[in-house]
């Protein structure tokens, strides 16, 4: 996959790792919330309520098991994270990869950042278009991230081996020799 004018940004099997022995010790935490009484809940002081922390402990597995998972699933994927050309962005940095974004598509970058993570947010001209690629789960993801940044497609540099200046700013030179044209 190499053409004219194209930047391949491979993924970071180092940053991936981290990101799955991450959710590996919320996903042991996570057990250890729901593997509690409630003399146990009691004596910790957390939660004064068996079935809070039970609640809390079960989505947390649920949450990290998946985002464990998913970061497995990207360690052993062979593909690019991000290819820049020409045709546009083709994403595939994330377990909601968007695929091909031609630049006609793209109607500008912005940053989001929740809890010091920063995600470059690339705006769409029909979010319903990318909302609707994929699984139900991936659907229903990508509806919420439209609903907290503005568009269904995000792109953090925590898998990809580049820091996140470097993206914004590579993308952003991109965008603005291929894109505009709309």
């Amino acid at each position: 996959m190499s053409g004219p004018d194209e930047t391949v940004i491979e993924l970071s099997k180092s940053k991936l790792r981290g990101v799955v022995a991450g959710a590996l010790v919320f996903v042991a935490a996570s057990i250890w919330m729901v593997q509690m009484d409630a003399a146990q809940v009691a004596e910790k002081g957390l939660v004064n309520d068996v079935v809070i922390m039970h609640g809390i402990g079960w989505a947390g597995l649920v949450f990290f098991g998946l985002c464990g998972f998913a970061g497995l699933l990207k360690i052993i994927d062979r593909k690019p994270g991000l290819v820049l050309s020409q045709a546009g962005i083709h994403d595939n940095s994330s377990y909601l990869a968007a695929g091909l974004i031609p630049w006609s598509d793209i109607t500008g970058l912005s940053v989001f950042e929740v809890s010091g993570q920063r995600v470059m947010v690339v705006n769409v001209r029909d979010p319903e278009r990318y909302i609707s690629l994929g699984s139900l789960p991936k659907r229903a993801l990508k509806r919420i991230n439209h609903r907290l940044c503005g568009s269904p497609v995000g792109i953090a540099s925590n898998s990809l081996k580049l820091g996140f200046e470097e993206l914004l700013d590579t993308t952003g030179r991109y965008l603005q020799k291929y894109g505009g044209r709309y």
